[in-house]
């Protein structure tokens, strides 16, 4: 399959040109509805004509593709580098519909975008150092958390999509279209060929589509409604204008999206295996707010990671960042064929809900695969995950539980995932680093910057105080993985600790390294 030798990271494997834009094509049918669902909302409540609907919805494929190519492909500074599908967020809808309401137009809501990205760019550094609080206990409440509250819309998609008055919602041909696009999943993942098993999901779309159609279940006479080739115009609607409160409200937006995204990155690293590091999550965040910063020139809204894609990477097996930069390229070419968009489109909700469920009940069963590496005997795990799981659910069975709270914090915690991974990062601190230290090291800083202090060795060796793994050989202390943990002076401690913090050790030989030219 491979046409050159494997890296040392696996999201770097290139495959046939054949194969990564078939797989491109599948994370592209994985996340068109919701891509196109967020400028339909946004039109139709900024009451634009069909015609100018349809340009915001090439527009949000234009730049989701440019935004995908930049997050997986990378560039110094910008782009994480790791198979991570972008578009629009969802979590914008709300506060956008509000600028709308309050009477500032598409123009109010492309400068809120604008202005607020720009500030979101600032502070991606910093925000990114929280990587250092997400051990396994927090990165597996996080990741599960995303495969439940994405499992909703799954079901919607198999009942019939958005709109509950269709007298077609919930009948029996859309879920039983439903079950058969994910009884071929299924058949296909048991007893197809390895190149099958791994196309199941797109296989399943084709011939889920295929069927409705020559059952007359679904519609491709608007197809070429929208023409064959248009390129997004910027500024159509005119040029942004700039509200203090807007901006605010939506800064705020932004915050929540770079919490989705730290989470979806953190997600695919353990899925995909790789390192990931709080100079890598600032790199992506990076792309999400450069993005954003840009959609609003060419009509489109806040870029982000999609996480039902990390949840095909879960279930596929394919880890090449150039598969998803493959289906960047086609979103481009989607964006600017509409003719070819809208028979995208014309794939029937039911077939995206039959293959939902795999997707997104794979994300979740990838975290409680990383839970299952928790240590829980002797501390508060079971109530950080209890707790935040919780938090995390209540906004999917109830979504206006926040309702009667300021809208800036039903804004934070109306979104399943920053409620789940502010609740873990916070009960973390709290039982595991305020007033002691950690019972859980970071799943993606331990083992690369461990140190012990002289002074502090003869006292771990007397009471045998160690962290999980660690063993004593020859009046050393070594890690689950053999290898000796450094000891240091106090003048050393603080030179690693700084290091760590700027992102220069991310691996054993780094710590080795500083050392050396701290010593020279």
């Amino acid at each position: 399959m491979s046409t050159t030798p494997k890296t040392n990271r696996p999201e770097d494997e290139k495959l046939r040109i054949g194969p990564t834009f078939a797989y491109g094509l599948q994370h592209v049918l994985t996340m068109y509805g919701g891509i196109i669902a967020v400028p339909l909302i946004i039109g139709t409540a900024a009451k634009l004509t069909p015609a100018e609907i349809g340009l915001l919805i090439a527009s949000c494929l234009f730049i989701g593709g440019l935004a995908t190519i930049l997050q997986s492909w990378g560039v110094p500074f910008f782009g994480s580098k790791l198979p991570l599908v972008q578009g629009v967020s969802f979590s914008g809808v709300a506060t956008m519909t509000a600028i709308l309401d309050a009477g500032e137009g598409l123009q109010g809501v492309f400068g809120a975008v604008i202005a607020a990205s720009i500030a979101g760019l600032i502070v991606a550094p910093f925000f990114a150092m929280i990587v250092r609080f997400f051990p396994p206990v927090v990165t597996g409440t996080v990741i599960t958390t995303i495969g439940l509250t994405l499992m909703p819309v799954a079901a919607r998609w198999a009942m019939g999509g958005t709109s509950e008055e269709d007298p077609m919602w919930g009948s029996m041909q859309n879920i039983g279209l439903a079950m058969g696009t994910l009884l071929i999943v299924l058949v296909l993942s048991k007893f197809g060929t390895p190149t099958l098993s791994r196309l199941a999901i797109l296989i399943s779309i084709v011939a889920g589509t295929a069927f409705a159609g020559v059952m007359g279940w679904a519609d491709f006479s608007n197809i070429a409604d929208g023409g064959f080739v248009a390129f997004p115009q910027p500024f159509a609607f005119g040029w942004p204008t700039f509200g203090v409160a807007s901006i605010i409200s939506m800064f705020i937006v932004m915050i929540v999206t770079m919490t989705e995204t730290t989470a979806d990155i953190i997600a695919v690293g353990e899925i995909v295996g790789t390192k990931v590091d709080s100079k890598r999550i600032a790199n992506g965040l990076r792309a999400d707010m450069i993005s954003s910063a840009v959609a609003p020139v060419f009509n489109s809204f806040t870029q982000s990671a999609f996480a039902q894609n990390v949840g095909l990477v879960a279930i596929t097996g394919v880890k090449s960042r150039f598969v998803v930069t493959a289906g960047g390229v086609i979103l481009v070419v989607l964006g600017l064929l509409p003719v070819v968009g809208g028979l995208v489109a014309a794939v029937p909700p039911p077939v995206l809900g039959g293959a939902g469920i795999v997707l997104f009940g794979s994300v979740a069963a990838a975290g409680i695969r990383t839970l299952s590496k928790v240590k829980y005997e002797g501390n508060m795990n079971m109530v950080i995950v209890a707790v935040s799981l919780g938090f995390g659910v209540i906004p999917v069975v109830l979504p206006d539980f926040y309702n009667a709270f300021p809208t800036w914090v039903g804004i934070i915690l109306h979104s399943g995932i920053s409620s789940a991974a502010i609740m873990a990062v916070l009960l973390n601190l709290l039982f595991n680093h305020l007033g002691g230290k950690s019972g859980e090291r970071s799943a993606f800083v331990a083992g690369s910057g461990r140190i012990i202090r002289e002074d502090d060795l003869a006292r771990l060796l007397a009471d045998k105080t160690l962290y999980n793994g660690d063993t004593i050989k020859d009046g050393k202390v070594v890690d689950a993985d053999g290898e000796e943990v450094p000891v240091v002076t106090a003048s050393q401690e603080v030179v690693i600790t700084d290091a760590i913090k700027t992102g220069k050790i991310r691996s054993r030989e780094d710590v080795r390294r500083v050392l050396e030219e701290s010593d020279s």
